[in-house]
């Protein structure tokens, strides 16, 4: 009687399944556009509490204070910033041969210092820098037979650790963590990519092949 009466009156059934793709719809448009302006707001707030310029005192309900709220609306992060890149363009020029040279030794030689040093060192600059290590981006063959993963080329000269030149070091970064893994393989099982740039190997590595290279984007435009 209902599907009767609908079908006379005109009226559509009512469907869930639609109100939950466009819900859905709403939502890959939202999330990541919400995430994105908060990790901006997290990082700016974070960095801007380091330098407190501007600070107001929070009160308990007795009117005593508590601690103080740092409020520089940004104007720390631009100082800190800032100082990144006078810092940087200093240590590039005739800075860096001097003092910067002399306090990287001075690290290197302090025990137990040198060892958290040199490893953060060494990590920032494997992504920037004139020694990258992340550039090479390439397929190996680890597993199995036809059972490829994507990853880079760290190193090329394995001599120091008795393997040969026909082996090389490779990262393989995990999807969607802040991990990898490293292998040593035979060149014979790495496969260089040519076609497709560093940075969009990792993007395409650490999110596990769901988002679109340069190359893909620009087909789909076209």
């Amino acid at each position: 009687m209902k599907k009767e009466t609908q079908k006379e009156s005109g009226l559509q059934p009512f469907k869930w399944r639609k109100v939950l793709s466009y819900f859905l719809q709403g939502l890959l448009i939202l999330a990541p556009i919400t995430i994105t302006i908060y990790s901006i707001y997290w990082i700016i707030s974070t960095v801007d509490s380091w330098i407190p310029i501007f600070r107001e005192p929070v009160l308990d309900a007795q009117g005593v204070i508590i601690r103080y709220e740092v409020k520089n609306y940004g104007l720390g992060f631009i100082i800190i910033i800032a100082a990144l890149i006078i810092i940087g363009y200093l240590s590039s020029t005739f800075i860096k041969s001097r003092i910067y040279s002399l306090f990287d030794s001075w690290l290197e030689k302090t025990p137990g210092v040198k060892y958290i040093y040199s490893s953060v060192r060494d990590l920032f600059g494997a992504f920037a820098g004139g020694k990258k290590k992340f550039s090479t981006p390439i397929l190996a063959n680890t597993f199995g037979e036809n059972v490829w993963v994507m990853g880079f080329i760290t190193d090329e000269e394995l001599q120091k650790f008795d393997l040969g030149a026909e082996m090389v070091s490779i990262y393989i970064p995990q999807s969607y963590a802040w991990a990898g893994q490293l292998y040593v393989l035979p060149r014979t099982r790495v496969r260089k990519l040519d076609k497709i740039s560093s940075g969009d190997a990792m993007k395409y590595a650490v999110t596990g092949g769901v988002v679109d290279t340069e190359d893909d984007e620009e087909k789909g435009k076209n």
